[in-house]
């Protein structure tokens, strides 16, 4: 059966799912001719286009392309002041944790627990310096352990287990769901915080460095304290043109580096380079931040700051990224340890369907699952 569907409608989900029609040319030879009019898809064909460009079916079949806008506040720092369009990447990751936190809510709820107390708990007025601290305590996070750790990466776990079991839903991924070939951009996008007193969640963008990770964890969570959602691109060296933006960044770099310690520790005579990487060794954190608290403690001019910055950011993206590690180790870290948890025990108490349970892990292997649960210490 063939179906009418505007040309505009086409071009436009090519466009949005950043692709040309050379591109997809080759799964849909009669491409230009629909887009021409001469000819008209079977539903079929719609489906297959719409799965090609990560749009829902629904879409082709409307009078006129729709303008689609992220469903949480967008904070984000706009180049030249131009807004795009959010990718398909985004919204159906937004998408995706919504549907799991509106799952934990419910969770939680039934099971009786008590509101997180911490969610709103402070204004953009409060004192950078001591909300670093409070949510440190909160956290239990420890300057000297985190020297100890090994690696960044180690060090980002010990970080993500503290929000964990302080009753936040953290989720680091690279791609959409567990789609390895919709890989998600940094550039657009560092993570998000969606606000809730029972379901606190936190989204970071796994696409990106280790220690950049760890400053967008803590950017979130100055927004968790805030109790307001948002969407968040900033850098710690970025200047925010909203007020939230700035204070959740000075809060971030304050709760991984704290100012007073770190001007004790700050050796200003060193060679720059030497000290940026010591000190970010020290920290477990960028040398990007370590910049910008260099800045902070009198150490470095504006114009010392971003010449120290251009230089240290080509240089952190000659590196190439690693890749790999354990399946389920990675699941959980995707979905959240705590999310995974309550999602697998649940299910296997028969109050969750398996088939609701897989959607929201994104697998559909029974095995899989059980394996999940087995990693997790609840099978």
């Amino acid at each position: 059966m063939r179906v009418s569907v505007k040309p505009e409608m086409l071009r436009w989900a090519c466009v949005r799912a950043g692709f040309d029609a050379d591109s997809l040319a080759h799964r849909f030879p009669q491409l230009s001719a629909w887009e021409r009019g001469e000819t008209e898809p079977t539903f079929r064909q719609v489906e297959e286009f719409a799965k090609a460009t990560h749009t829902a079916i629904g879409y082709f079949f409307l009078p006129e392309p729709p303008v689609e806008k992220v469903p949480i506040p967008d904070f984000r720092t706009i180049e030249l002041g131009t807004v795009e369009a959010p990718s398909p990447d985004l919204l159906d990751t937004i998408y995706l944790c919504q549907q799991r936190q509106e799952w934990y809510r419910d969770f939680v709820r039934f099971g009786g627990e008590k509101t997180v107390s911490f969610v709103g708990s402070v204004g953009v007025t409060a004192d950078v310096e001591k909300t670093a601290a409070v949510i440190r305590t909160a956290l239990k996070f420890d300057l000297d352990s985190r020297r100890k750790a090994r690696t960044w990466a180690e060090a980002l776990s010990q970080f993500i287990a503290q929000a964990d079991e302080a009753g936040i839903l953290v989720m680091v991924n690279g791609v959409v769901g567990n789609n390895n070939h919709r890989k998600l951009d940094p550039n657009e996008f560092r993570g998000f915080a969606l606000s809730d007193d029972l379901a606190p969640l936190v989204f970071v963008n796994g696409a990106d460095t280790k220690s950049a990770q760890m400053f967008t964890l803590a950017h979130e969570l100055a927004h968790i304290w805030l109790g307001q959602s948002a969407l968040s691109n900033d850098s710690t060296a970025s200047h925010p043109t909203h007020a939230v933006e700035l204070w959740c960044n000075q809060v971030a770099a304050e709760i991984l580096v704290p100012l007073a310690i770190f001007r004790e520790e700050y050796r200003r005579a060193a060679d720059l380079r030497e000290e940026t990487q010591r000190l970010a060794k020290c920290y477990k954190v960028s040398t990007l931040v370590i910049l910008r608290r260099m800045h902070d403690a009198g150490g470095l001019t504006d114009d010392e700051l971003w010449s120290a910055y251009h230089q240290e950011l080509a240089h952190l993206r000659a590196i190439p990224k690693g890749s790999g590690g354990d399946f389920y180790l990675t699941q959980a870290a995707r979905v959240s340890k705590r999310f995974a948890r309550a999602l697998v025990v649940s299910t296997l108490e028969g109050h969750t369907l398996h088939r609701d349970a897989f959607r929201l892990l994104g697998f559909s292997k029974l095995a899989t699952f059980r394996d999940l649960g087995q990693s997790l210490g609840v099978v």
